[in-house]
């Protein structure tokens, strides 16, 4: 895991203590609110409905048993005891007092943590496959690289004013857990014929009112030419992004009118004219930011552990949970722990400082000291031994974090929506509540098996609702929330933009209709066909027939 060089510590020091006295002026009325907000967004500090709430960076969502204890001590003593971990790998905290965050910038600051670049019109929060180093179908550890573009990044002079805000994502696996496809940028790595490992590059993703997949600009980069082919994308943005229309201000709808063919040309010119293509930073520096993301010291055992295998074969709510949470180590003999945040009944991505805590003694004590963030607002604890996961299961039933529903049909990405969230039109989280009650039979998951819903406040898509397999967009209406569901989205390496089936549905109607396409999909499949598979069969007319019958 990456430590802060002494730049790095400076840099963030300095910061705290320039908004500590921006928030003074605030408080005095030195500053309206209108001269304040670009301050503030700088320090990922936003207005919501109700209060403000301030977005903490984890950079490619890894972080250590000691970052996790001090977010929890920030939500006992800032907060109303709970954090919530977003789709951008991050955590927000939703009720600090304005006096109070230059104190929490200050205690970020202790851990090596910050709240610059989760907010404003920069590039934002780096994110990552979080099985990233150790995830079987990797081809290389993508962080390194991700750690590369976040120090590039904070204070380059060519994104001090980009036209809107610009998230990457990287991936270094065959599956793409990372959503590359519905990203500015995308990045993959990847073989050529050669056997060489470089990046496959993609441009022009994004959600929002109008989703797009991103194109591929190129098939394969040196990985010694990554930066310099970032800043010519950046460079062409930023030259031809609108600044007069924020609607149009991303780069998908520079890309797209354009045309991909166009836009790659004049990205291939750009970089054709830096002075300096291989820009990665001398080898000697390189492979100290690649040693932090070493292996960390593995015992060396057999990937079959015997009490293991007995704990499956004794309890039966045990092997559920397995099934469900546990993915494959490179490692021989260990194991990646998946932890779901998604209660029946609770909130998407909420854990209690209680929590925190517990996922932080379970990484000091069994994972090598690591936690990660999903981007479907879950945990991972990356580096478990088989012989452990047991004892961990019993501490993870302890603190309610044991729901074996992941990758299921409750296991729902929600927003903050209108209980917080000052842009958004419709409640969400009311929603995927009724959904997970409803569908929460343990039972009934799994017979559905694999299925992603993602809901959505607003337009602006922070729940990824374009690319949930059932996605749910809260709307407004003649002063009434009514929500649109879209089908056959999603995220992996065969990414699609859901579609639109009809009409949408009230508040009180939604979740019959969740319901009815659920079970229409179970009533009509082939076999062990995916919900996913089933739809690109047989198209939305099915869906339409069994909800809008009696609606």
């Amino acid at each position: 895991m990456y430590r802060y060089d002494e730049f790095d510590a400076t840099f963030v020091r300095e910061r705290v203590k320039q908004f500590r006295d921006q928030v003074e002026r605030r408080v005095k009325g030195e500053l309206t609110e209108e001269q304040f907000r670009p301050l503030r967004l700088m320090n990922g500090l936003y207005l919501q409905l109700h209060a403000y709430m301030l977005r903490v960076a984890v950079p490619y969502g890894t972080l250590n048993s000691r970052q996790m204890n001090q977010l929890a001590m920030i939500a006992d003593k800032y907060d109303r005891g709970y954090g919530h971990f977003t789709t951008r790998q991050n955590i927000q905290y939703n009720w600090p007092r304005l006096p109070d965050v230059p104190d929490i910038l200050s205690d970020l600051a202790v851990v090596e943590m910050h709240a610059i670049q989760t907010s404003g019109n920069c590039i934002r929060n780096v994110t990552a496959d979080q099985w990233a180093g150790v995830a079987a179908d990797e081809i290389e550890d993508p962080r390194p690289y991700a750690e590369l573009m976040r120090q590039w990044s904070s204070l380059h002079p060519e994104f001090s004013f980009l036209p809107r805000k610009f998230k990457i994502a990287v991936t270094g696996a065959t599956a793409d857990r990372a959503a590359i496809a519905y990203h500015d940028i995308g990045l993959r790595l990847k073989r050529n014929a050669q056997g060489e490992i470089g990046f496959e590059v993609l441009v022009g993703g994004g959600m929002g009112r109008t989703p797009m997949l991103a194109a591929r600009v190129r098939d394969w980069l040196p990985k010694n030419e990554l930066l310099a082919y970032l800043e010519a994308i950046m460079r062409v943005y930023n030259l031809h992004g609108r600044r007069d229309n924020k609607y149009k201000a991303r780069i998908k709808i520079l890309v797209h009118e354009l045309g991909a063919e166009e836009f790659t040309r004049q990205v291939e010119d750009e970089y054709a004219r830096i002075d300096a293509p291989q820009v990665l930073p001398p080898e000697q520096e390189f492979a100290r930011i690649a040693a932090y993301f070493a292996p960390p010291a593995y015992d060396d055992m057999p990937d079959e552990d015997a009490d293991f295998k007995q704990a499956l074969a004794d309890n039966r709510e045990f092997s559920h949970w397995v099934e469900r949470s546990l993915a494959t180590h490179r490692q021989p003999g260990y194991a990646i722990v998946n932890i779901s945040l998604k209660p029946i009944g609770g909130v998407p991505g909420d854990a209690s400082s209680a929590q925190m805590r517990a996922v932080a003694e379970l990484a000091r004590t069994y994972s090598h000291d690591e936690i990660r963030v999903t981007h479907e607002q879950n945990l991972v604890l990356p580096n478990v031994r088989k012989h452990d996961v047991f004892a961990v299961w019993q501490a993870l039933k302890e603190h309610k974090l044991a729901d074996s529903n992941l990758g299921l049909v409750t296991d729902i990405i929600s927003c903050p929506g209108l209980d917080y969230c000052a842009l958004a039109t419709a409640r969400s989280i009311p929603i995927a509540q009724d959904i997970s009650k409803r569908l929460g039979d343990m039972k009934r998951q799994r017979e559905i098996g694999d299925l992603k819903i993602k809901i959505s406040g607003c337009i602006n898509a922070c729940g990824h609702h374009h690319a949930g397999h059932i996605g749910i967009l809260g709307l407004e209406k003649r002063g009434e929330e009514y929500y649109q569901i879209t089908l056959g989205g999603s995220g992996d390496e065969n990414a699609s933009v859901g579609e639109i089936i009809g009409p949408g549905f009230s508040s009180e109607t939604v979740t019959d209709a969740v319901e009815a396409i659920v079970d229409t999909y179970v009533a009509q499949r082939q076999g062990d066909e995916t919900f996913l598979s089933f739809y690109r069969r047989v198209g939305a007319e099915p869906f339409k027939e069994a909800v809008y019958a009696t609606h």
